[in-house]
Formats: C-alpha cells, sequence, structure tokens
C-alpha cells in the first residue's frame, strides 16, 4: 500500500484529470526537477513548447528534498509513475556519456519520458562559449570585446580532451576510484587569468594534462585497444574536442574556469566605461550622478551568467527541444486517433438508431 500521496500521483492520474476538463482545456504536463536551481532552466525549456492544448508546470518531486532534489530520487521515488502526462528533467552528467553501463544510465538514455541536458549539467549551459561576450555585456554595460572568449574555451577544449576520454574510459571501467572526477577538474582548472596573456593559463593547463596523460599510460596499459574505439563513441554522441567543456563537471567550469575568466574582463570594461563617464562629464556634479547612475546599473558577473539564456544554439540543446517535440508529437497523434474513433461512433450512432425503427 503507498505510504505517501505523491505515490498515487502517477501519469495516469493527470491523465484522467486532463479529461474531466472541459473541452479545449489546456492539458497538464507535471515536470519534475531536481532542485530549486533547475526551475528557471527547464521553464525557459518549456516555454516555447506551450500552446492552447498543453501546458508545462515545473516542480520539485518532494517536499522533503527541496534544497538538494537527486537523480536518484527522480528515477528510484518517480520512476513508475512517469508517462505523457509526467516527466522527469534530470542533468545528464556523466551518465549519458556511459550509456547503457549502469541502471541510472540505462534510465536517463532510454526512458521516453526522462528528459536530461545532454551536457553534464545545467552550468554548462550558462557558460557556453559564444553567449560568454553577451553575457559580459550584460554585467557591465560595455559591448568592448577584449578577449576572444569563444576562442579561449574552444582551445581549453582541446587542450582537455585527451585527459576527459580518459575519466570517461575509467568510469566505464569501473576504475573511477583511480581517477574521479574531481581529480580530472582539480587539473584542468585555474584561479586565475592574465586577461594579456591567457596563453600562459592555457600552458600550464596543457602541462598538467599531458603529465597526468603520460601517467596513466603507464599505469593503465590495458586502454590501449579500447581508448581510440571509445573517442570515437564520444564523437558519435556529440563530444567534440573543442566542446568538451561542455561535458565536465558543471560546478568546477562554472566555478574555476569561466568566472576566473570574466571576472577581470569585467574589471576592466567597468573601468574602461568609468574613465570614459570622467573624460566626458562637463562638471563634478554630472561626473558623480554618471558614475552613480552607471554603478547602480551594473550586476554581478556570477548573477549573469545564472540567468545566462544565451545556449539556445548548442547542438546539445537542440537535441534537448527534439525529444521533448516527439512528446508532444506523440501526444497529438494520439489526440487525433481518439478524435477519429469518437467521430466515428457519432456517426454510426444515428444510422443504427433508423436501422432499428
Amino acid at each position: 500500500m503507498a505510504k505517501h500521496l505523491s505515490e498515487h500521483l502517477t501519469s495516469l492520474y493527470l491523465g484522467a484529470a486532463n479529461r474531466l476538463k472541459p473541452k479545449g482545456a489546456r492539458q497538464k504536463i507535471v515536470a519534475y526537477v531536481e532542485s530549486y536551481d533547475d526551475i528557471f532552466f527547464w521553464r525557459t525549456v518549456f516555454d516555447e513548447f506551450e500552446n492552447d492544448r498543453y501546458y508545462f508546470e515545473v516542480m520539485l518531486p518532494s517536499r522533503t528534498t527541496l534544497g538538494k532534489g537527486k537523480k536518484l530520487v527522480l528515477m528510484n521515488r518517480l520512476g513508475r509513475q512517469l508517462g505523457q502526462n509526467m516527466v522527469a528533467c534530470v542533468d545528464a552528467d556523466y551518465d549519458y556519456l556511459l550509456q547503457q553501463t549502469n541502471a541510472t544510465s540505462r534510465m536517463i538514455n532510454s526512458h521516453p519520458y526522462v528528459f536530461h541536458t545532454y551536457v553534464y549539467a545545467i552550468e554548462n549551459y550558462q557558460c557556453y562559449a559564444e553567449s560568454l561576450h553577451s553575457t559580459c555585456v550584460m554585467a557591465t554595460l560595455n559591448d568592448h570585446q577584449i578577449v576572444d572568449l569563444p576562442g579561449f574555451m574552444h582551445e581549453f577544449s582541446r587542450i582537455i580532451w585527451p585527459l576527459f576520454v580518459w575519466s570517461v574510459w575509467m568510469y566505464r571501467n569501473d576504475l573511477y576510484r583511480s581517477f574521479t572526477i574531481t581529480e580530472f577538474c582539480s587539473l584542468v582548472t585555474f584561479k586565475d587569468v592574465n586577461i594579456y596573456h591567457p596563453e600562459d593559463t592555457l600552458e600550464a593547463v596543457r602541462r598538467r594534462v599531458n603529465r597526468k596523460i603520460a601517467y596513466l599510460q603507464h599505469h593503465f596499459p590495458q586502454a590501449k585497444k579500447s581508448y581510440g574505439p571509445l573517442k570515437e563513441e564520444l564523437f558519435s554522441l556529440g563530444v567534440t574536442p573543442e566542446t568538451t567543456y561542455l561535458y565536465m563537471q558543471g560546478h568546477s567550469l562554472f566555478d574555476n574556469v569561466v568566472l576566473p575568466l570574466l571576472t577581470p574582463v569585467c574589471t576592466l570594461l567597468r573601468k574602461e566605461r568609468e574613465r570614459e563617464i570622467r573624460h566626458l562629464a562637463g562638471h563634478d556634479t554630472q561626473r558623480q550622478n554618471e558614475l552613480s547612475c552607471y554603478q547602480h546599473s551594473q550586476n554581478s558577473v556570477d548573477f549573469m551568467l545564472r540567468k545566462n539564456v544565451g545556449y539556445k544554439a548548442a547542438v546539445p540543446y537542440q537535441r534537448l527541444r527534439a525529444d521533448i517535440r516527439r512528446l508532444l508529437d506523440s501526444l497529438e497523434a494520439k489526440a487525433l486517433r481518439a478524435n477519429a474513433g469518437t467521430n466515428a461512433r457519432e456517426r454510426e450512432e444515428p444510422l443504427q438508431a433508423c436501422l432499428n425503427m
């Protein structure tokens, strides 16, 4: 017997509730997410799919996991209850790349009512290389491009790519204790960047990566046969040397790669704008007023990154959109079949009544 009310709330229950609504009313699809931080992201994802027939309600799966909902809670507690009216939305983590190697990865990659980010986590989308300049503009209100941010991120990705393949190889072969995600992140991240010479930071990362690769090659010679095929499989899953950063641990990318990169860039952009104001001001009062207005109009780069939605052109995001579109297409097809059956019965009833007279 079910002990919790949420155990009675299934996709079938929601479907029955939708059928009780007036004809023409929009059907609700409940989308469960892992934590508070995920709600805004998935709300922006579903916004473009809502219409006069369907809408989504994004919520947490339980009052007991509000602060830190876990993927395992979604899988174990809700897995059997999911359906076309109730879906789960999770970060892919490494499970997308692990494919069918464990129960969670099989669930994420195969379940038609589990949507995942494809990239490691939501933070990876927020750090999408092509959107970083716009994030700096939002934070500083200065559109001067000081550093080629996409170029930096793509070169960073090419440097860490071979070590990233090693990281996935270790997890696929149940050797992750010998080379954890945490260790991988500690090797490829950094605390600061000299924006006049960003190549120095990249070179330091390259040296650490090469040393670790040499160590792994020496201690795990059995990887020689499967490393190449794994690299090709990762290519087929959408991971490329230029986009590796999208698939590494999200909060490490956010806190220890992108923020150290953008913070000095934004500092320079603010100083540049303030110098411009001082130069153009006609008198002290105007200068103070303009500086005060400018300072109150700024936002922290951390805040702007978390609100960044400039990732929608990213290939993984397009794959996520396609998954949601497939769900809605299947709902439309089912509704058409149901309407066709209803219309057929309505045509048959008057004919049968005439025959019985």
